[in-house]
């Protein structure tokens, strides 16, 4: 009975998070509801911000008048994308981060893939995040 239960609190779960428009950078990490439950994340506030794109991100900032632009130091928009993948001031963090997909995937990596198979990695890569400097 418990876990008709919880298969079913999973599957209204997944049915709402597939129908809502909230939360779009967020989904594009966690698409699926169970395979973020079967996660172990010790979840850190830049963690936090790469997989919402709320926090300590300049366009999120810039939005609440609290940063004068949204631009990155490196004078690109700074997204969850080009700090993930283009951003040439955390270079050498990617590239610890692009050396362990590579062993088995092509990079880039969708950002689920990323989450599900290289979460280790990928948290290590968030740690490493001086958004101060960015």
């Amino acid at each position: 009975m418990r876990r008709e239960l919880s298969d079913y609190s999973v599957t209204k779960w997944q049915s709402e998070w597939d129908y809502t428009t909230k939360g779009a950078t967020t989904k594009i990490f966690f698409p699926k509801i169970a395979d973020r439950l079967k996660l172990k994340i010790n979840v850190t506030p830049n963690f936090t911000t790469m997989v919402t794109g709320h926090g300590n991100i300049k366009p999120y900032l810039y939005k609440y008048k609290i940063m004068d632009s949204p631009m990155c130091s490196c004078k690109i928009e700074q997204t969850i994308d080009h700090i993930l993948f283009d951003c040439e001031l955390v270079e050498q963090e990617r590239d610890r981060l692009k050396a362990a997909v590579l062993r088995s995937e092509n990079w880039p990596v969708s950002k689920d893939i990323l989450i599900n198979k290289y979460s280790k990695n990928f948290k290590k890569f968030t740690d490493s995040l001086s958004f101060d400097k960015l």
